[in-house]
């Protein structure tokens, strides 16, 4: 077995065993607390794909995330009021149901991420990351002035939504859906990144010439990948609302698109398992340094420097070494 395997392996292990022996041990905040370690992993892995195989730099992923999160809290609280979402020229009502909310979480990042991506990926290098900021913020002001869904006040859920056969407020339940849901994608993804479109997407951020040359469009692939991404991080928003139960429109600033690479960039950049070692440390020096000091984020950005400066792959690049078993193991 690969170093890096190993430390993929000993990561899944670790993740799912803290929340067992917390809710053995009645520790109901722990359980929270790795719940949001696998969201915020699964809003990684999305950006994840599109930095780490396409080496595409974007700074607006907050966007997806924002989508699902209120694809969620609009259609719930419809559900909760009684109140029709629209009622002509047909009715569409709200819902409680997690598959039906992740469905429209999905779809709607996905038709975002294509209008959004077929104009930004025409830009490159800084330009690229100007214009996916841009979109974020669109969306951020946006929400502000929407007074029917709370503005910057934000949108409560009071009861998290449902899922068939489990009883999602249980919060060892619904953490074992996510858990499954943030598997689900990794393999996703591994898969991907062994298929043609994989090698052809990762030869395009090489060598965008040779890619050409052999009749291959370096644009059609990104976009592809940029849409991928886009619906892996608003599923993690959906889910990201139903931790919460309420959604706001910090869900679409600049800084949950800075917090999501930071997670990538801790773990380790097209590492498959970086954005899950990273948003565990994230999470984690977090609560550890919250109440040492109310800037922690000092010591975060400290911790961040070093990774850039004398850890170019990561945690997980530190610990499996450069050629611990390449980019997605």
């Amino acid at each position: 077995m690969r170093r890096e395997t190993l430390i993929n392996t000993i990561l899944t292990l670790g993740l799912l065993a803290v929340p067992l022996v917390a809710w053995a041990m009645d520790e109901t905040y722990t359980v929270t607390l790795a719940t949001e370690i696998v969201i915020l992993a699964l809003a990684g892995v999305g950006l994840n794909l599109a930095l780490g195989l396409g080496g595409l730099v974007s700074l607006g992923h907050a966007m997806f995330f924002g989508i699902g999160g209120y694809a969620a809290g609009i259609l719930a609280s419809h559900a909760q009021s009684y109140d029709p979402i629209m009622e002509w020229p047909f009715l569409i009502e709200g819902t409680q149901s997690m598959p039906v909310i992740w469905l429209l979480a999905i779809v709607a990042s996905a038709l975002v991420a294509l209008a959004t991506g077929a104009l930004s990926l025409r830009t490159s290098g800084v330009y690229f990351i100007m214009i996916t900021l841009a979109f974020g913020q669109m969306f951020y002001y946006f929400t502000i002035s929407w007074p029917a869904y709370g503005g910057e006040d934000g949108l409560s859920i009071y009861v998290r939504d449902r899922f068939p056969g489990l009883n999602t407020l249980d919060p060892i339940q619904f953490f074992g859906l996510c858990f499954v849901l943030l598997m689900v994608c990794l393999f996703i993804v591994a898969r991907l990144s062994r298929s043609g479109f994989g090698l052809a997407l990762n030869a395009a951020r090489q060598n965008e010439t040779r890619v050409r040359a052999v009749g291959i469009e370096p644009y059609r692939l990104r976009l592809m990948a940029f849409v991928i991404s886009g619906t892996i991080t608003g599923l993690a928003g959906a889910l990201y609302a139903d931790l919460n139960r309420f959604v706001s429109p910090v869900m679409f600033s600049w800084h949950t698109s800075g917090e999501i690479m930071v997670f990538v960039i801790l773990g380790g950049v097209a590492r498959l398992f970086g954005p899950v070692a990273g948003a565990a440390l994230f999470i984690i020096l977090e609560q550890a340094l919250d109440g040492v000091s109310d800037y922690w984020h000092i010591y975060l950005g400290a911790l961040l420097l070093i990774v850039v400066l004398f850890a170019r792959g990561g945690l997980i690049g530190l610990l499996a070494g450069r050629n611990g078993g390449g980019g997605h193991d």
